[in-house]
């Protein structure tokens, strides 16, 4: 028996203060960013990024002293310090903050789900009270099961947004079969095995909202052409073009979610392991025009992202695998001969190369959870009966921790 696994979600609820409420809490968001960046400068100038305990005895007794609690002191320790990390791990120029964002412990702010109120502890003990716009999707946050921790509060276009944070222990299910799952423009085929490598089922499930998508990026792109200098300064013009670009990412978003939802329920009916395609490097080997302006709006990586959390809120492993050549290796051992560039002839069976695909996947991921290296969904433990293998010099390299919004 497995041990169980935590996962995490966000959800993002926008919120109103009352008359009086909203400038306490600018006033609050303002010194706090001011206070991380603050310490950011000082961090940046030192080769070595000092632990929490040395920023503690520097910046403790000036920071309370504007009126932030304990905390929120901690709190600024911390971001300061991943902030200057992350910048000199990517090579980048010392960071300058602009956004108003704060991190708010449990026990600096009160939530009440009955009234959907949040009261938040701003400068110099004093505490703000917000209204949430709750919406129904959340309240299977509210079954018990789920714990609430940290929150974020941001302001953003002149709108107030909370991201509450939820995480819960998750018992892993026991696996019977396996699901290779592959990714394409226009569909995501699946084919599952069972541990013996015997076929069990296999489907599609129709993408969409790529080119959907798509068409709107085409639009956006025509009246940037037919106004190619002035674009920019003409209000009307830019509206258009923003609204057309966001209702194209919120298809795509809409369409990810419900593609990984319908995955993870097939998955879940069939007890298997997802297995899905290792795309690191797919946009360093694109070629061609009209491939690279379609995966500019393909969102594989958010996709692949979802049906992680979603899985792993069911209690579903994921496997990642090299796709390499499962196109054009038959799967059964059959003779395989391709028709054309979609279509090929397995034994006397025409088929997609799509399913051929998903197939090899399976039949891969199998392979692999037989003894060689996997990459499983992030915080899973190892288990004896499979574990993976550890990279070289770094036993942990394959331990993760996995955030990300579940809708």
């Amino acid at each position: 028996m497995t041990l169980p696994v935590r996962a995490r979600a966000t959800a993002r609820v926008e919120a109103v203060a009352p008359e009086g409420g909203e400038g306490l809490l600018l006033e609050f968001l303002r010194a706090y960013r001011d206070s991380v960046q603050l310490i950011v400068n000082e961090i940046w100038r030192l080769d070595k990024t000092p632990s929490i305990k040395k920023l503690h005895a520097v910046f403790y007794d000036n920071l309370k002293r504007l009126g932030f609690r304990a905390h929120h002191v901690s709190e600024i320790y911390k971001r300061a310090k991943e902030v200057v990390e992350v910048t000199k791990k990517n090579k980048g120029s010392k960071p300058v903050l602009k956004k108003l964002t704060a991190r708010i412990h449990q026990l600096d702010y009160k939530l009440d789900f009955a009234s959907k109120t949040l009261r938040l502890a701003v400068l110099n003990d004093r505490w703000v009270e917000l209204k949430l716009k709750w919406y129904s999707y959340l309240d299977k946050y509210l079954d018990g099961s789920w714990r609430l921790g940290e929150i974020q509060v941001s302001y953003r276009n002149g709108k107030i947004v909370v991201y509450l944070t939820f995480s819960k222990e998750v018992q892993l299910r026991e696996l019977k079969t396996i699901m290779g799952v592959d990714i394409n423009f226009n569909n995501i085929t699946y084919t599952i095995v069972d541990l013996s490598g015997n076929l069990v089922s296999m489907g599609v499930v129709p993408f969409r909202g790529l080119s959907k998508a798509l068409h709107l990026k085409k639009l956006a792109e025509k009246l940037q052409k037919k106004y190619p200098r002035s674009w920019r300064f003409l209000k009307l013009v830019r509206r258009v073009r923003a609204r057309w670009l966001c209702r194209a990412r919120n298809i795509l978003t809409d369409s990810s979610h419900y593609i990984a939802k319908r995955l993870v329920e097939i998955a879940k009916e069939y007890s298997a392991v997802i297995v899905l395609e290792d795309l690191e490097k797919l946009r360093e080997k694109a070629n061609g025009d009209r491939f690279s302006w379609e995966l500019q709006l393909w969102c594989y990586r958010r996709l692949q992202s979802f049906v992680e959390c979603k899985a792993l809120v069911e209690g579903i492993r994921v496997v990642y695998v090299d796709p390499r050549g499962t196109s054009k290796i038959p799967p059964n051992g059959k003779p395989l001969v391709f028709i054309n560039y979609r279509f090929v002839k397995l034994e006397d069976t025409v088929t997609t190369r799509d399913v051929i695909a998903s197939w090899n996947l399976a039949l891969r991921g199998l392979r692999q959870m037989r003894g060689s290296r996997v990459r499983w969904s992030p915080d899973s433990p190892r288990c004896e009966a499979m574990t993976p293998r550890a990279k070289r010099g770094n036993p942990g390299a394959y331990s993760q921790v996995f955030t990300n919004n579940y809708k």
